[in-house]
């Protein structure tokens, strides 16, 4: 059953502790095992690939059949719809478009006395594209990290994706793959292809940036390799919270609870809103919906602890809350979401009104669907285009711009102690007035 809670303070309480899922107790004994896993990898390579593959998958592979050959890439095609191609080929264009409106420009800007400050933007050489995977097949999670490096400029893109049980790659994932312009494809999982991607192994080359989403393992891999490699962010479990008033459909946001529960047992579903009424209609409507629910199980297990709606007293209350959970997905099923939209601070990805469900986001949109989770929406952002790249400053002085603040340069230098770096200014300075 989906909680209807009335008290704020309580309320207030409740979303902390949903946002806190994922700390401590989860993490604890686990780290250990993956810093081993790490280690193993950087020691052995290739053979402690084929190690964990065989614990951790079942799976007994030789190093010529870590990489998905161009035969399997072929025969994908094959396996799919046509229909699904299409929709992958329409997927695939509106989230290419989106992220060349987000590629940063380089720039320059020139000041007094012949002085040039700017940035220039250029891309990694190498990305590591993580897609979760085995029985499950995210083709969606493939384009929202290939592309963005591809359109950032990535000249080297390697994606590694669990295998299924019969040592596959999942079809529609392969033609997702090469839709958005990979073809270096590995069938490995969990924190030993972290691993491999940021050490490099015989056959695995090692990238300057790691992006995509996966189980704690992988995420605590991720994690302990961050300054070795970049990472995009450290996902937790995927989260929804809804802001309703009495405008809106109870159905609908029933329904888009129940999307976001079905995920996992730790996803969060949160429902604020100012109708009394609307709370108790979508807290049947969520169990009418999950009597022939097909995920039924995991769902309720999500709903029930992670699950609550919240009766408020404003939308601006509701705002507060939501601002204090820093959402990944922010829903406004409001009559006038813009309006609603300026009291909101934070939040990863935000869906404006009724006809626009998180779905939309999820799957082609444009916007990336890799978000921040549990409230790292405070101070992260989606992933992009940005994450791929790095901009270096840009600066040039002229003869007269550096005696111009020749001396404050020399006063702060001497104010630390760095005698050497009032020297470079001192003697650049003295021998100008020499040749002059």
């Amino acid at each position: 059953m989906l909680r209807i809670i009335t008290q704020i303070a309580e309320a207030t309480t409740e979303l902390q502790r949903i946002s806190q899922r994922t700390h401590d107790e989860e993490i604890a004994g686990k780290e250990e095992a993956v810093r081993e896993i790490l280690n193993t990898i950087k020691s052995k390579g290739d053979q402690a690939l084929l190690h964990y593959t065989e614990k951790f998958d079942q799976l007994s592979l030789t190093v010529d059949q870590l990489r998905v050959n161009g035969s399997e890439l072929d025969a994908a095609y094959q396996q799919v719809s046509k229909e699904l191609i299409d929709a992958i080929t329409l997927a695939r264009n509106q989230i290419e478009a989106f992220h060349q409106q987000r590629l940063p420009q380089s720039w320059v800007q020139f000041g007094e006395n012949q002085t040039v400050l700017g940035k220039r933007y250029t891309a990694v050489e190498r990305a590591g594209l993580y897609v979760p995977g085995g029985r499950a097949a995210y083709p969606s999670t493939v384009l929202m990290n290939a592309i963005p490096a591809k359109v950032a400029g990535v000249s080297r893109r390697v994606m590694v994706t669990p295998p299924t049980p019969e040592g596959k790659v999942t079809p529609a994932v392969l033609v997702a793959a090469q839709e958005a312009g990979i073809e270096e494809i590995y069938r490995l999982g969990g924190a030993h292809a972290i691993a491999a991607l940021a050490y490099g192994t015989e056959t695995l080359p090692a990238v300057d940036v790691i992006t995509g989403p996966g189980n704690l393992y992988v995420t605590l891999a991720k994690k302990m390799v961050y300054g070795t490699v970049g990472i995009d962010s450290l996902a937790g479990p995927s989260e929804v919270l809804v802001i309703a008033d009495h405008h809106a459909n109870p159905t609908y946001v029933a329904t888009d609870l129940l999307a976001q529960a079905e995920h996992d047992p730790m996803s969060a579903a949160i429902l604020l809103t100012t109708d009394e009424n609307l709370a108790t209609q979508v807290q049947q409507q969520v169990e009418q919906q999950l009597e022939n629910h097909p995920r039924r199980t995991l769902t309720e297990k999500a709903i029930a602890h992670y699950g609550i709606i919240v009766v408020v007293n404003s939308l601006e209350q509701a705002a507060e809350l939501s601002n204090l959970f820093a959402p990944e997905h922010l829903e406004l099923e409001v009559a006038d979401p813009w309006e609603m939209v300026r009291l909101i601070r934070h939040a990863g990805a935000i869906f404006m009104g009724d006809s626009t469900p998180e779905a939309v986001g999820d799957y082609l949109a444009g916007p990336n669907h890799t978000l921040p989770t549990s409230g790292t929406a405070r101070f992260a952002s989606a992933l992009g285009v940005e994450t791929f790249m790095k901009h270096s400053s840009l600066i040039e002085y002229s003869h007269s711009g550096l005696e111009n603040v020749s001396q404050a340069i020399q006063t702060l230098a001497e104010a630390e102690g760095l005698y050497s770096h009032s020297e470079s200014v001192r003697l650049r300075i003295s021998q100008n007035h020499q040749q002059s």
